[in-house]
């Protein structure tokens, strides 16, 4: 399992610790990632996902996660996610065509 966030892209980025006396010392910083249970609304079901708690937070933001998934950028996105956003987005051409 990599340390990238499914709905981001998020990953580890690369940096330096200094000390006191200005020694420079390789380090990683790791996002913050937690596993989660999304709901879609127009699937019908819940999702299994490791995202980072500012992806989290910008799911809230944007009005839940099918918003999201609609207006994320497809490079951006795990394959298990694009697969969601492809189903997402044929269920709602079907419904507006019903309508």
């Amino acid at each position: 399992m990599s340390w990238r966030c499914d709905l981001t892209g998020k990953k580890p980025l690369v940096g330096h610790k200094v000390s006191h006396s200005n020694i420079k010392t390789k380090r990683r910083f790791m996002p913050n990632l937690q596993s989660v249970s999304l709901t879609s609304e127009i699937l019908g079901r819940t999702v299994r996902a490791r995202i980072s708690t500012n992806a989290l937070r910008t799911v809230d933001h944007r009005g839940g996660f099918d918003a999201f998934l609609l207006k994320a950028k497809d490079a951006d996105l795990a394959p298990k996610m694009l697969v969601l956003k492809r189903q997402i987005v044929k269920k709602s051409e079907a419904a507006a065509k019903a309508s």
